[in-house]
């Protein structure tokens, strides 16, 4: 069981990023906008959907749980660390809890930066650790299975 005040919905705004969990993600429109920067060349952007199929099994949905004032806090560290490699980028990291059907997106990641080449490597940086570090977990549900039988699994 998780604590209480886990999978609630919560943002952090930082001077240039933001981070969220939420049952329902901005459109990716407003995202890019939320981090576009007449200073920047550059906006990277990662939308991470649930795929119908895992290991010859064909899935229905994903539910996902957060421990949502330490996973904010994890993408927030995790900004902190990006910003070791790449100092100067604006960001927007929203995570979605609750169920998440085919074809939907569960993550969706904005990075404006200078150059493609800072975006794109911090982009993938931030997607990585979120998904290795948040206190983020999925259920997933598979046709023809009780659903009792889904599985928690870490949100790799």
């Amino acid at each position: 069981m998780l604590p209480p005040g886990s999978s609630v919905e919560g943002v952090v705004e930082l001077s240039e990023a933001v981070c969220s969990i939420s049952y329902a993600l901005d459109t990716v429109e407003s995202t890019i906008k939320r981090v576009s920067d007449d200073r920047f060349g550059a906006i990277a952007t990662f939308i991470g959907t649930t795929r119908n199929s895992f290991q010859g099994k064909v899935v229905t949905k994903l539910e996902y749980q957060a421990y949502t004032k330490l996973a904010l806090k994890t993408m927030t560290q995790i900004i902190v660390d990006a910003r070791n490699h790449t100092p100067d980028f604006r960001a927007v990291v929203q995570h979605r809890i609750g169920v998440v059907g085919v074809g939907e997106p569960s993550i969706v990641i904005a990075v404006a930066s200078p150059h493609r080449n800072e975006a794109f490597r911090t982009c993938e940086f931030i997607l990585e650790e979120v998904k290795r570090k948040a206190q983020i977990w999925k259920r997933e549900y598979y046709e023809g299975e009780d659903e009792s039988e889904a599985e928690w699994k870490s949100n790799v």
